[in-house]
């Protein structure tokens, strides 16, 4: 039997065990601990930010930065549509309103000009805009040339989503230095992983504080447990922080591994009916993280080695799976959930487009050259053959 290609698995190695075993030896296996404070500190210094604060997940990190943003019912939250329900949920958490943006072409990131005519909209509509969330698709920064003085001349708090992107730069700052904060996620298949975790990045010492008290259960300075405001139980723990911090150590030469492997994919498929999101000429690989290499079939050409338009995602993802090949469709735009049918929308149709065609490839630094090879032999042959899964 094949061993299946996993989508992006994590990397694990010495560097975590000694850390790990050393938090258990020292006691801490509680939430907190000193392998908590050193991994906040390690992360703000990688990104080049004054804050941090460990949380249980990047959906935690940005249901709190929204809280202290004012976040709450009445409210509007205008944010990426193309992304994983975390970004959307985060705001719902509040009971604001998400107000959903379409994605540009070329690498699937919010279309920053439509964010700021979607808040402008809504300003001229008497409706309280407070905050507004980039995403960083798939390890990608987004158009924040545009997006901060946009956003900052028009009064509106940018909460960068950098929950994919750690490591990722844009002219020379680092992806989670955005803003007025950011969140990252160190779920078991990103960049690095803690198991389960995230993190919140910010130079506002305000919020940082705010949020830490938030994280742990809004516990007022008393003798005894006093509270006068909700609180969640949203702190990471030392043990798993310790494995954060042997991720990050390893951190760089796993994207490395994974620019390798984009590179490969890029090389192979220079000849197939694909392009590469993200891979548009301005940019190259070495800003971006490459958590996940992902293609977009172009119809055109599909047609014409086909002669017909029966592959799309759909297709390459029944056929990839049936030979044990993880790959997905790319994020179905919150737009288009049913879950958020009612939500107001700014569309353009490229998300819808980008979900139709595109697919990721399985991008995690453990795979072997052999495995690579396997994968692309296995889109090759349903993307140039007029047989397959339909």
């Amino acid at each position: 039997m094949t061993d299946r290609i996993l989508m992006s698995q994590a990397l694990v190695g010495e560097a975590e065990e000694r850390y790990v075993l050393d938090a258990l030896r020292s006691g801490w296996v509680a939430p907190l601990g000193p392998h908590v404070d050193a991994f906040e500190r390690e992360v703000a210094e990688r990104v080049g930010v004054e804050h941090a604060l460990a949380l249980s997940s990047g959906t935690a990190a940005l249901h709190l930065a929204l809280i202290h943003l004012g976040a709450t019912p009445g409210t509007k939250v205008v944010l990426s549509s193309m992304t994983f329900a975390a970004t959307a949920n985060a705001v719902a958490y509040t009971g604001a309103d998400p107000v959903f943006v379409d994605a540009q072409g070329s690498d699937g990131n919010v279309d920053a000009a439509l964010m700021l005519e979607a808040v402008r909209t809504l300003q001229a509509d008497g409706e309280s805009v407070v905050a507004a969330i980039p995403v960083d698709l798939f390890g990608r920064a987004a158009d924040y040339g545009v997006l901060e003085g946009g956003l900052a001349e028009l009064g509106v708090p940018l909460l960068e989503d950098a929950a994919e992107a750690l490591g990722a730069s844009l002219d020379g700052r680092a992806a989670g230095s955005f803003g007025q904060a950011s969140a990252l996620s160190f779920n078991g298949n990103k960049i690095m992983t803690t198991s389960g975790g995230g993190m919140l990045l910010s130079d506002d010492e305000e919020l940082i504080a705010h949020a830490r008290k938030l994280s742990t259960q809004s516990r007022e300075p008393a003798p005894w447990y006093e509270h006068a405001e909700i609180g969640y139980n949203y702190r990471l723990s030392n043990i798993l922080a310790a494995i954060g911090r042997g991720q990050l150590e390893r951190l760089d030469p796993m994207i490395a591994r994974r620019r390798e492997i984009r590179t490969r994919y890029a090389q192979a498929f220079a000849d197939l009916p694909v392009r590469f999101l993200g891979r548009d000429g301005e940019r190259d690989d070495a800003n971006d993280n490459c958590w996940l290499t992902t293609v977009v079939l172009d119809p055109t050409l599909v047609e014409e080695r086909r002669g017909s338009l029966g592959t799309t995602a759909d297709t390459v993802v029944a056929a990839m799976t049936a030979q044990e090949i993880e790959v997905r469709h790319l994020w179905k735009p919150m737009h288009l959930q049913p879950v958020f049918a009612e939500a107001r929308s700014f569309t353009n149709g490229t998300s819808a487009d980008l979900f139709r065609w595109g697919v990721t490839l399985p991008s995690g630094p453990a795979l072997t050259d052999d495995q690579i090879d396997r994968v692309v032999s296995a889109l090759a042959s349903v993307l140039t053959t007029s047989t397959g899964v339909t």
